[in-house]
């Protein structure tokens, strides 16, 4: 900001002339904050997808699951195309379930925990598509309104030297200075307060989904150990 700009009062400040009056780092903090701003947006508009195309998945398999279609029949339905979700758990336990029977002599020892491992491993999976980049919008949230901070401070300091080299003081030339200043904090908190909201609200629905993906392992898993202690007896008798 130069001394003359500041000596001749402004009538009108606007938001474009606020940005080309600030100074370099203000500019590169603004710049910065809108390009996170737009960021975190393409984020939540990208995960409000996904989180609605799982529950649409969960939904739809749920309904097939428990149809009281067979197991294999449902298996290779689904083993033939990608899955998520649910179905990732169901066609991840019933591979190894089908591997265990590959060999003449098939041993059940150790099968129920091999299966139990095998949905924790689809479980983590599930979730961890879900909460990427998660973390933009929780670094964005934090950081957001003290880089905005920053580039208010460092306005504000040019701000004062220009009066100072001005000698002038009436608050139709300190005014549009310290607006300058202040819009950083602005787009500080414009950047970080959807983002926190989002991420906080996007977090609740992971923990809905992997609450569910959850219950949804054990039954599975009750339903193959059943499947395994009939095998067991057959094979006894």
């Amino acid at each position: 900001m130069n001394p003359a700009d500041l000596a001749a009062p402004i009538a009108e400040v606007s938001i474009w002339s606020m940005f080309l009056h600030a100074s370099i780092v203000v500019q590169a903090v603004m710049i910065g904050l809108l390009g996170a701003s737009v960021w975190c947006w393409t984020i939540i508009v990208d995960k409000t997808l996904l989180f609605r195309r799982t529950r649409k998945a969960m939904e739809q398999f749920e309904e097939t699951f428990w149809s009281g279609r067979s197991l294999e029949e449902l298996y290779t339905a689904l083993s033939e195309r990608p899955t998520t979700g649910m179905a990732s758990l169901f066609v991840a336990a019933m591979r190894e379930w089908k591997r265990s029977f590959q060999t003449a002599h098939a041993s059940f020892v150790g099968l129920q925990a091999r299966i139990e491992k095998v949905l924790d491993v689809s479980i983590a999976r599930e979730v961890e598509k879900l909460e990427s980049n998660l973390l933009v919008l929780a670094t964005v949230a934090s950081a957001g309104p003290f880089v905005g901070l920053f580039g208010t401070v460092w306005g504000i300091m040019t701000s004062f030297r220009s009066i100072a080299a001005s000698k002038n003081t009436s608050l139709a030339v300190v005014a549009p200075g310290i607006a300058e200043a202040l819009f950083a904090t602005a787009i500080g908190l414009f950047a970080a307060i959807p983002a926190l909201i989002a991420y906080n609200k996007m977090q609740g629905d992971v923990a809905k989904a992997q609450a569910r993906l959850e219950s949804y392992a054990d039954e599975f898993s009750a339903i193959l150990s059943r499947q395994i202690d009939q095998h067991a007896s057959d094979r006894a008798a």
